[in-house]
């Protein structure tokens, strides 16, 4: 019997609210990404992101508000539960997400945390529309401009994008649909979901033969198992079965070899090598999702979840440590086991 969990006990869920807490509104040390249009742009993170400066950088910030609200939803009375309803109630208001739309509508910042962030945001919209309580809602009605904001940048910037982005960083292009997706399905928005299966059809249908030369150096996502994990919420069981039969022939042979390794991160005080503890997270992530398409019978399961306990085992037990990682692990934990 595997010793890694399974699914998110309360004790796991009150550690990673207890690090996002720690973090979610420690302004410095900052990451900006900001282009400067004059002098007055020569402003602090909070300045600039009434709601989102903290946690090191924007994208961080956004998916720290997630695992709280995700926390929040499934144990509602966990320790860190007040103080997350203090911090949304005063960050998430009217006049911050103004805020926070008046620095996207200024000149050259249509590439703004372009897709990571976008996605992100709308992780974090989705999340709180599940909540059913009257805060939940009225949190996810405030931020809804914001979301509103990063759907139409989606529906304006992926009929140009011509190819998709392959790379383990944050500008992969299949996790940012896997979560757009996600987003759609939660907020029933039929036309951002038609042009995201479009889309994820015209990049990656026609992939055979992944021969998943990864991980980059500073990866944290898998190419190869981001782009499987996005097809499978495209298409039918079935489909998706032909499909990575196609892409991963030899998965059933535990090939390529280098999905099933787990990355060796050699400095956490590197803030890129430290990536690579999110590599395991996320490829621990991908690994679960893709066992459910097989019968328990199917040997093809017991090495996905296999595959998945090494990668976990590997990344759980450095959420926490140095600040590189520890702005940022919890919620790729989070996805595993949620």
């Amino acid at each position: 019997m595997s010793s890694v969990p399974r699914s998110l006990s309360p004790e796991l869920a009150s550690k990673f609210g207890r690090l996002a807490l720690s973090h979610i509104t420690r302004e410095y040390p900052n990451g900006l990404q900001h282009v400067l249009n004059g002098p007055a742009d020569v402003r602090g993170p909070r300045d600039l992101h009434p709601i989102f400066f903290g946690s090191f950088d924007w994208h961080s910030c956004v998916h720290g508000y997630w695992l709280l609200a995700t926390v929040l939803r499934l144990f509602p009375d966990s320790a860190q539960s007040r103080e997350t309803r203090e911090l949304f109630d005063a960050q998430l208001t009217p006049a911050n997400v103004s805020g926070e739309l008046e620095y996207l509508e200024q000149p050259l910042r249509k590439l703004f945390e372009r897709p990571y962030g976008w996605a992100w945001l709308l992780m974090l919209s989705a999340e709180l529309n599940r909540h059913g309580t009257d805060d939940g809602k009225r949190w996810s009605n405030v931020l809804k401009p914001l979301a509103d904001e990063f759907v139409q940048r989606f529906l304006d910037f992926l009929p140009k994008a011509t190819y998709p982005t392959r790379v383990g960083t944050h500008f992969n292009s299949a996790f940012a649909l896997t979560l757009a997706l996600e987003y759609s399905e939660v907020m029933s928005n039929e036309p951002l979901r038609t042009l995201l299966i479009k889309t994820a059809t015209s990049w990656y249908r026609n992939d055979v033969d992944c021969q998943a030369w990864e991980p980059g150096g500073d990866d944290f996502l898998s190419p190869a198992l981001m782009e499987a994990e996005c097809m499978r919420r495209i298409l039918s069981a079935s489909d998706f079965q032909d499909w990575l039969e196609q892409f991963l022939p030899r998965l059933g042979e535990r090939q390529p070899m280098t999905l099933f390794k787990p990355a060796i991160v050699s400095d956490r005080t590197d803030g890129k090598i430290a990536h690579l503890d999110g590599l395991n997270l996320s490829r621990g992530w991908c690994w679960r999702s893709l066992a459910t398409v097989w019968r328990d019978t199917d040997p093809r399961r017991a090495i996905a979840l296999d595959a998945a306990d090494v990668h976990l085992t590997a990344g759980l037990s450095h959420v926490a440590g140095d600040y590189m990682g520890e702005h940022w692990l919890a919620t790729f934990a989070l996805l595993a086991l949620i």
